[in-house]
């Protein structure tokens, strides 16, 4: 057994599901680090122009996670659900952390429809991106490390190619 921790071989679907955590990460680290970056703002117009900044940020990354969780949820969970169910273990939990996840980001992006520097609204708002990049980040780990190779695994040839034809289809 390998103990260098080199990701195993998946199928192109799950490669490029997996290719988009790459991007998705990169800009919810800068989304997180941004937003405690803001809570430690003195300036009250500070405050508010980098919350307006962060705002922006929060919506093109919305952008991007929003297809790549239509391939997950639309095709890849399907797929699982009828080898493993979905009542229970990793779909239930794939689907409780996407929504919990959308659930912060759609708040903050409600909040901030009103700006405003006042420092317990920017504390309270920014930590909605903080709280959302900690789900985000143990849930793209789950799905790297548990649900990518466990679909690897269990999916037919022909599953796959049927993945690939929606991701493909969900890229463009």
């Amino acid at each position: 057994m390998s103990t260098d921790h080199q990701p195993e071989e998946l199928c192109e679907a799950l490669q490029i599901l997996r290719n988009e955590h790459i991007q998705l990460n990169e800009q919810k680290l800068d989304l997180f680090e941004e937003a405690g970056g803001i809570m430690k703002e003195s300036s009250p117009e500070k405050r508010m122009e980098k919350l307006t900044g962060l705002r922006s940020k929060v919506e093109a990354f919305m952008t991007a996670l929003e297809p790549h969780s239509q391939k997950e949820e639309g095709h890849l969970f399907e797929l699982m659900a009828s080898y493993i169910g979905r009542s229970h273990g990793p779909i239930v939990v794939m689907e409780m952390e996407h929504d919990q996840a959308k659930e912060l980001i759609s708040a903050f992006l409600k909040e901030t429809e009103v700006m405003s520097g006042n420092r317990e609204f920017v504390h309270e708002t920014c930590k909605l991106i903080i709280e959302a990049y900690h789900v985000l980040t143990s849930h793209f780990m789950k799905e790297e490390q548990v649900l990518f190779p466990m679909a690897q695994n269990l999916l037919s040839e022909d599953e796959k190619e049927r993945l690939l034809e929606a991701v493909r289809e969900l890229s463009q």
